[in-house]
């Protein structure tokens, strides 16, 4: 893992985002999905009621691993070993004891699997999940995670199940608290 660790703003939230690492320009950054695929993640957000900033200041945002795993010889981001997972493991654990989050996000099959068993994305995204959150349970809705690389949001059953999944986030109690904080009423802020 290639430090620094890259973490969102300290805010107490109802909602915890989890995605799996930063990418290599987050860490210059210093914000969680600052790049390509937190445009994309930000538009699904602005698509139900609450645009970059908003999500920024009212989303606890947190990671499986906390600083950039590196490049895999061919391209691309390295998956996070399971001892590095491990490691980072004790910081989410202590984030989720704060929060005591009402809705998890997972953003990405490794988010994902921290909570739910998942072969397939198709299995989990677009469900509303009960999971066990270190000792609690709360609400999860898994997302894909919004990558150039990935394809699986822009083609079918991809496309379906990530707006079903959306549509469930849109109308959970704990996101539409985050929009009444400013008194809005479901437009995009």
């Amino acid at each position: 893992m290639q430090p620094p660790p890259v973490v969102g703003q300290p805010i107490h939230s109802p909602v915890l985002l989890l995605g799996q690492a930063p990418g290599d320009r987050e860490p210059k950054l210093q914000r969680p999905f600052a790049w390509t695929a937190g445009k994309t993640l930000f538009k699904w957000f602005s698509g139900i009621g609450l645009n970059e900033e908003a999500v920024r200041e009212r989303v606890y945002m947190a990671a499986v691993c906390r600083c950039f795993p590196g490049k895999k010889s061919r391209g691309g981001d390295r998956v996070p070993s399971p001892q590095e997972i491990r490691q980072c493991r004790r910081w989410l654990k202590r984030e989720c004891e704060l929060l005591a989050p009402q809705l998890l996000i997972p953003v990405g099959k490794l988010a994902i699997v921290q909570f739910i068993e998942c072969h397939r994305l198709s299995e989990v995204i677009g469900w509303q999940h009960r999971v066990a959150c270190f000792g609690r349970e709360v609400d999860c809705i898994p997302l894909p995670h919004p990558s150039g690389a990935s394809t699986w949001h822009r083609t079918e059953p991809g496309k379906m199940l990530l707006a079903q999944a959306l549509v469930l986030i849109e109308h959970h109690p704990a996101w539409r608290s985050l929009q009444e904080i400013a008194g809005d009423s479901g437009k995009s802020i």
